[in-house]
């Protein structure tokens, strides 16, 4: 791929976007990035001050005020590669009036970790299915990799996943910094639905924590995880693949752990008590996991692969189950 002043357009406005814009905009590749944010007062507020008020407010941001905007479509006209990262729940509003021909010729990045309600797909698939998109044009990109670090410019790793690794090793240099090194794949169903599970089972870990479960419990927890993803993924997109990378197991440990995963925020809070629209309310931010529940519960309908940490996070959240005895009945599941 030319190296001639890529355009590259990011969608969407919260963390995970602004550490995106960071990322390019520190890469020293020649590239000119165009940002769409649903917020024309945001908007304003960085072209004036240089910095999301919202998200990562440290971030000092080098986007030229005239690329700011909250019309999507000349956004994506004057793009050659569109990186989504919306919430998969607003995904559909956010692309409303675009079309097939709004994507051709161009490369599409994912970096959207959820499914997209109603449809119950991954970005990939409705991308494909509804504007027709070919998907060796697609890319998925994945962690283990959260905001927060990124704002602090602690070492951190990505994937990007393409069915071309020559396209994913191309895009993969626009990302290289000091602080951010990636690596890829051709795997990008086991990629996009793994980065789906994990919050799932993140949020699995948070309400393990918020019932009084210890450390103890929380490995044999993860390490079942792990053990859940790969029977789905091997089940939807069966290759030879190590789930034991990255972008699989360690995507699932940083969730499942750290103290910037929202989605185990989310599910501690639900252990103590809370409930969902609470919890949503206290957190101002969205936890995909919530929606990702439900999504793989109607998609493994298909599949009926054994997901009992998945159905356990259901029956909390969708089902009503209170925390402490799911957990229980969950504990003589595992092994």
């Amino acid at each position: 791929m030319e190296k001639n002043n890529l355009k590259i357009a990011v969608i969407g406005g919260g963390s995970w976007a602004t550490a995106i814009v960071k990322m390019l905009t520190d890469n020293t590749a020649p590239k000119e990035v165009f940002w769409w944010m649903r917020s024309e007062e945001m908007i304003q507020h960085i072209r004036k001050f240089r910095h999301n008020p919202k998200y990562l407010s440290s971030v000092a941001i080098c986007v030229k005020p005239e690329n700011i905007s909250t019309q999507i479509r000349e956004i994506i006209e004057q793009a050659e590669v569109i990186i989504l990262n919306v919430p998969a729940a607003f995904l559909k509003e956010a692309l409303t009036g675009l079309t097939d021909a709004s994507f051709t010729g161009k490369k599409v990045i994912s970096a959207i970790k959820g499914i997209v309600p109603d449809e119950n797909q991954i970005v990939g698939d409705f991308i494909h299915q509804h504007y027709h998109f070919p998907l060796d044009r697609f890319l998925v990109l994945s962690g283990p990799c959260h905001a927060e670090e990124v704002a602090l410019e602690k070492l951190s790793y990505l994937t990007l996943a393409s069915q071309d690794k020559n396209l994913a090793a191309d895009l993969a240099c626009y990302f290289n910094t000091r602080y951010i090194k990636t690596n890829i794949s051709d795997d990008i169903y086991g990629t996009e639905y793994a980065a789906v599970l994990k919050n799932i089972y993140a949020i699995a870990s948070g309400i393990c924590h918020g019932v009084g479960y210890g450390d103890n419990f929380q490995a044999v927890l993860i390490s079942n995880a792990i053990r859940e993803i790969k029977r789905f993924v091997d089940a939807v997109h069966p290759i030879n693949r190590d789930i034991n990378e990255s972008a699989y197991l360690g995507d699932l440990l940083v969730t499942g752990y750290s103290q910037f995963s929202r989605n185990r925020t989310f599910g501690n809070m639900i252990g103590k008590g809370y409930t969902v629209s609470s919890a949503q309310l206290e957190m101002n931010m969205i936890a995909e996991g919530y929606y990702a529940a439900n999504c793989l519960h109607e998609v493994n309908k298909k599949y009926n692969v054994a997901m009992p940490i998945s159905n356990a996070v259901y029956a909390v959240l969708y089902q009503k189950s209170n925390p402490v005895t799911e957990m229980k009945l969950l504990a003589e599941l595992l092994s």
